[in-house]
């Protein structure tokens, strides 16, 4: 099963890539997660890439992937939507996303990280807090333009990863559960809203909806 994280910057998406990782393989399953090619790209450079430096990365991103070793899950720290979404907003330049809707046909399930974490500086990867709400709009409008179904996750802490590992269980029912982790259930049918969501873009719709279901057994156990 491969997953793709996708959201602003500062939302949490390689540490809830990890945290995925551990509690999967508490489960006995084994999975790969695919880092950031951008962060290295910049780490190693000093810099953030130019216009023509996005697509060789895209295309970096999409390789690490489909040249991963088969197990049972792969989680990519991002996907090459998101530069595609970054080449817009920074330089007008929408080429990247033919290549980026092609690749992401290969992901089972679409995670999109919410708004909703305290922004942290990291040096010249980051623009500021300002950056989020305009990325995050433009990632939704991608992934609607192709109706790719994705799922919101929200959650300080710990509730953060067991939110979206309630997602996951949704869309892989056979997963084994591990006693020390209560993982609510999904909604039901009657709640009026699905898991893999693309109509609604109201984060606070999706923000009151994910506490209502949520609430107090999101709390890991002791």
């Amino acid at each position: 099963m491969k997953i793709a994280l996708l959201g602003a910057e500062s939302t949490g998406k390689t540490r809830l890539a990890m945290e995925l990782a551990k509690q999967l393989q508490s489960l006995g399953q084994s999975v790969a997660v695919i880092p950031e090619v951008l962060r290295e790209w910049c780490e190693r450079e000093g810099r953030t890439p130019s216009p023509a430096e996005q697509y060789p990365i895209a295309q970096e991103q999409a390789r690490r992937l489909t040249k991963t070793e088969p197990c049972d899950f792969i989680i990519a720290d991002t996907a090459p939507l998101m530069t595609a979404v970054y080449s817009e907003r920074l330089f007008g330049d929408r080429s990247i996303y033919d290549f980026a809707f092609q690749h992401h046909s290969i992901y089972d399930l679409t995670l999109l990280m919410g708004l909703d974490l305290p922004w942290v500086a990291d040096t010249h990867l980051r623009d500021g807090p300002h950056s989020q709400e305009p990325v995050d709009a433009l990632i939704r409008t991608a992934l609607e333009l192709v109706a790719i179904p994705f799922s919101t996750v929200y959650g300080q802490g710990p509730d953060r990863w067991q939110n979206a590992l309630t997602v996951l269980m949704a869309s892989r029912p056979r997963l084994p559960t591990n006693p020390a982790i209560q993982i609510p259930p999904p909604p039901s049918a009657a709640a009026g809203w699905a898991w893999h969501c693309d109509q609604c873009d109201d984060a606070d719709c999706e923000h009151h909806l994910f506490q209502n279901l949520l609430g107090p057994r999101s709390k890991l156990l002791k």
